[in-house]
């Protein structure tokens, strides 16, 4: 090859090999990175007590009024007592934020998971991740792994069941926008209508007068409500966990919220340490066990 030829083509070469460097270089990251960097993550400063919360130098929590016992205590979230209220001062202090600076906020249950944007840092009221909500809010990890139970009056035709298949003929009830609520129409498909409530307390009085033959609620709410609430009810059963995964519990954030890392890191650092077990221990241990309805 002429002297002149091959000095032309090494040129072109080296000229090639820069502009495929350059665009490599500006190339996007590949989808399974991407994929694995959580919503608000990008540049997040976590440094404990300096998060850009809603307000600077405060974390502002929401749960729903009134707030239920066994995940809160007293119908107030700001003792730290109860499954949900001691979470809540655990998430708050990984993150550094000591009990004085949590700032507790009214929110009904369907309204934290709505689309929109929020006025918590995070929202901490028996919200199960789904990935439907997920497309109107963030998620931390999960919390808390929960299974849905029906209770029953202890002298009523529903308290006989022993399976799913025994419950379509009845009246069931819930609270509206609840996985509960999913249980009734996805999983036991009644042959009547299921009654959906704005909240437990209406489902829980429709049980007592006879509107509904009986309800659906979370298994620890389950164990709470014939405990102390309505004592002549009884657990029918629970059931089982649809689709392999376990239902999960999540903390609640705003749509591409920067706090998601730093909320999901927390919750991670307390199962991880022992500590979300032995607040499970604490504050739910009576509620354990219940018949499967398959």
């Amino acid at each position: 090859m002429p002297l002149a030829a091959r000095a032309l083509r090494h040129a072109v070469a080296l000229t090639t090999t820069a502009l495929l460097a350059t665009a490599l270089g500006c190339a996007p990251q590949p989808e399974e990175n991407a994929a694995d960097t959580p919503p608000g993550s990008a540049g997040n400063n976590c440094a404990k007590g300096e998060l850009a919360t809603e307000t600077s130098g405060k974390l502002t929590i929401a749960t729903d009024e009134p707030a239920y016992e066994p995940w809160f205590k007293d119908d107030e979230p700001a003792n730290g007592k109860g499954f949900e209220s001691a979470v809540a001062y655990a998430v708050a202090k990984q993150l550094g934020y000591d009990k004085s600076a949590v700032v507790w906020q009214s929110m009904p249950f369907n309204k934290a998971f709505a689309p929109g944007e929020k006025t918590f840092d995070f929202d901490i009221n028996q919200v199960s991740i789904s990935d439907e909500r997920k497309k109107a809010v963030d998620f931390s990890s999960g919390y808390y792994d929960v299974r849905q139970a029906v209770v029953a009056l202890k002298d009523s035709k529903a308290a006989k069941a022993k399976s799913v298949a025994d419950l379509k003929g009845l009246k069931l009830g819930a609270q509206v926008g609840t996985t509960s609520l999913a249980y009734i129409d996805d999983v036991v498909k009644p042959t009547q209508e299921a009654a959906a409530y704005a909240k437990n307390d209406q489902a829980k009085s429709a049980l007592k007068n006879g509107q509904v033959d009986a309800i659906v609620v979370d298994l620890p709410t389950a164990f709470y409500i014939t405990a102390a609430e309505v004592t002549d009810a009884t657990i029918v059963g629970q059931f089982e966990n649809q689709g392999g995964d376990a239902e999960q519990f999540g903390l609640v954030l705003d749509k591409g919220s920067a706090l998601t890392a730093c909320v999901t890191d927390a919750v991670d650092t307390l199962r991880e340490d022992g500590t979300l077990a032995e607040l499970e221990q604490q504050w739910l241990q009576d509620a354990v066990d219940a018949p499967v309805l398959k």
